[in-house]
């Protein structure tokens, strides 16, 4: 690109005592343009954009430069969204966008010259909603476009998006990246962190990657590609992601290790029936809005259902509550490991065995401590979780690593039948990986294993059959053959309704 760039940071490196974290990182970036910064968790792209914002400062010897100027002079020219939002609800649209830099009058805040300057940002963005609302009435969508908009009242040239479609549904992320291509149209840029490959070849104009702390290199927009990024981003090939080594039998004429039937919950999901086969994994896939999840926390207990027996080797189980669920050998991992999966202020290690615990308690209930910590750097090793020790705090793990503890919670209880509800959500690549592979490990030991994702490259590379929601009911199934992989094509005409109803196994 010949014009001048808006962003260059030159030889970044930031060390947090004996640990680097950043190592002689360089990057640029250019009006108008939409810069992918990609790179497994922990390769420290949190770190330079915390630098990029002031909130870090980077070891002596490095350059920023933001239009020209040096950082220091260059305030309000660069603003940042985390992927977890910081607006209070209970204020309106108007005052989050200026929280921090309220307008007063003599000391008061004017509210409405708050509104006045407000309502034009969000005109420009055009939303549906205006300056006076509540933000606690808006959607997570709707709530990202309030962030974007509070960036706007900085006059802010360059944008900085962190996983920003991670909560939003198909129709929010859609409306999202129209706003990204206004905000491009007026010259802004953005550097747009993300795990989703499929959003990066959609927007991208250039793609840097850092891995370890180090800068690897930055593609061009012809030249993204799926084998390139993995491959910079992890050392390896995408060839090794989807290794299934476990061999699903095809011989379903015997007793089925789980059949549910007839479960609903009076509402969204509508009798729903299928079996799950002992050392299958089965996929789930669907819309969003379609029922997943839905249906999994039927299974498991967490929502009341209306009607739905659960069945395991032919025999009544009871799946009324979580705590009952586990008891009889079923198991779910939420989709929310934040708000519904781990105490983030615990340790990994009280996170591992809280389901357990018990299980070692000695004499009047004494916990056996040395028992807990030896099961949780059992889990560390065997899940590859990076952490120093068992004592860290799970909050301050990234997003990879916290679901590898959450994964290992659930495994600790030795479940028969194990629900994963978008397993690899805000995952990196390498996390993701290894993932699949316990997937697969689970199903070699004759665990049945569920997986609902909305990566339909997931569900087709892990599963060995999969089940197609739409609309609160099964609409039919997609399985695989010796020699035929599972048909994208075929999931998404039973996702749409553009194709007739098969027959379920077991329905």
């Amino acid at each position: 690109m010949s014009q001048t760039p808006i962003l260059e940071m030159r030889n970044i490196s930031k060390t947090f005592g004996a640990v680097r974290a950043l190592k002689d990182v360089s990057l640029t970036v250019y009006p108008a343009e939409l810069h992918a910064l990609m790179g497994e968790n922990g390769a420290g792209k949190s770190t330079l954009m915390k630098i990029l914002s002031g909130a870090y400062i980077a070891d002596p010897g490095g350059t920023i430069t933001i239009e020209g100027k040096p950082q220091a002079e260059a305030k309000g020219a660069v603003a940042v969204i985390y992927q977890e939002l910081s607006l209070a609800p209970n204020l309106t649209v108007a005052e989050n966008m200026f929280l921090g830099r309220e307008i007063a009058t003599r000391g008061v805040v004017d509210r409405a010259t708050t509104r006045e300057r407000a309502q034009p940002i969000l005109d420009r963005l055009g939303v549906s909603f205006d300056a006076r609302t509540l933000v606690g009435q808006l959607s997570l969508g709707e709530r990202q476009m309030v962030e974007i908009a509070r960036a706007l009242t900085t006059d802010a040239r360059l944008i900085v998006m962190d996983e920003p479609t991670t909560s939003l549904s198909a129709r929010e992320t859609d409306r999202l990246f129209e706003v990204i291509a206004r905000l491009k149209s007026e010259g802004i840029a953005i550097i747009y962190i993300s795990h989703r490959m499929e959003e990066v070849y959609a927007l991208a104009d250039r793609c840097s990657v850092l891995r370890d702390g180090v800068y690897i290199g930055t593609l061009e927009r012809d030249e993204l590609s799926a084998q390139r990024l993995v491959q910079m981003m992890v050392g390896r090939d995408l060839d090794s992601f989807y290794k299934k080594e476990h061999v699903a039998s095809p011989d379903h004429s015997g007793t089925p290790l789980m059949s549910v039937r007839d479960m609903s919950d009076g509402g969204l999901v509508k009798a729903c029936n299928f079996d799950l086969w002992k050392g299958e994994v089965l996929g789930i896939a669907g819309l969003v809005g379609s029922g997943r999840t839905e249906l999994a926390r039927l299974i498991y207990g967490a929502d009341d259902r209306s009607s739905g027996t659960v069945a395991l080797d032919g025999k009544p189980v009871d799946t009324s509550e979580p705590r009952v669920s586990l008891a009889n050998g079923v198991a779910y991992l939420t989709e929310d490991r934040a708000k519904l999966g781990l105490f983030l202020d615990m340790s990994i290690s009280e996170n591992v065995n809280v389901g357990v615990i018990q299980r070692d308690a000695g004499k009047g209930g004494l916990l056996n401590f040395a028992a807990a910590a030896k099961r949780a750097n059992e889990a560390i090793k065997a899940l590859a979780v990076k952490a120093p020790n068992a004592r860290m705090p799970v909050g301050g793990l990234s997003g990879g690593n916290q679901q590898k503890v959450l994964i290992a919670r659930l495994l600790e209880t030795k479940p028969r039948v194990v629900i994963l509800d978008e397993p690899t959500r805000g995952v990196d690549v390498g996390a993701k990986s290894e993932i699949y592979k316990l997937i697969d490990a689970l199903a070699r030991q004759g665990v049945g294993v569920i997986v609902i994702s909305s990566e339909l490259a997931e569900i087709i590379g892990t599963c060995d059959r999969v089940l197609v929601m739409r609309e609160g009911h099964l609409a039919g199934e997609v399985a695989s053959r010796p020699g035929q992989p599972i048909s994208q094509e075929a999931i998404m005409e039973l996702s749409t309704g553009t194709v007739a109803e098969p027959a379920i196994q077991g329905a």
